[in-house]
């Protein structure tokens, strides 16, 4: 009998993904596995070009091709979006290293609203958490936090 009253106490919230954000997460997934692939060996081109197309086609999935348009194609993001789209399109003309930087740059520039978030949850998780607490690594992190503006 205790054993029922322990287990309906202790409930998991299940996130329920649809058949299509399912497949999104994997082609996200394999796109991340592929650029760092690709970066591990010298950054090799098709790596590289696999990896992207994969990950803009997977996150696609996962939020919808409305939403995902609507995310990268605002105004005030537009910088971000032309960085990194422009990183993608040189990835895939041949150029692995400057499109890299490029990619990553633009990267920044869309997600650097989320980043407080992010170091938020970390700075709760004990090992990680401890690490960001020490002297040199907390003042970068709570300068990088602190610029909260949404690109």
């Amino acid at each position: 009998m205790s054993d029922r009253r322990v287990s309906r106490g202790v409930q998991a919230k299940m996130i329920s993904l649809t058949d299509s954000q399912k497949i999104g997460v994997g082609l996200t997934g394999f796109g991340v596995f592929f650029l760092f692939f690709g970066m591990i060996l010298f950054f090799d081109k098709a790596l590289l070009a696999i990896g992207n197309i994969l990950f803009v086609v997977g996150l696609a999935f996962v939020i919808g091709l409305e939403r995902t348009f609507r995310f990268f194609f605002q105004k005030h993001k537009m910088k971000a979006t032309s960085f990194f789209l422009g990183g993608v399109f040189v990835v895939l003309i041949g150029w692995p290293i400057i499109g890299v930087v490029l990619e990553f740059y633009g990267f920044f520039l869309l997600f650097r609203g989320f980043f407080p978030v992010v170091i938020g949850f970390i700075r709760r998780i004990p090992v990680l958490g401890y690490l960001l607490n020490l002297p040199f690594i907390s003042g970068f992190v709570d300068s990088t936090s602190e610029s909260n503006n949404m690109v």
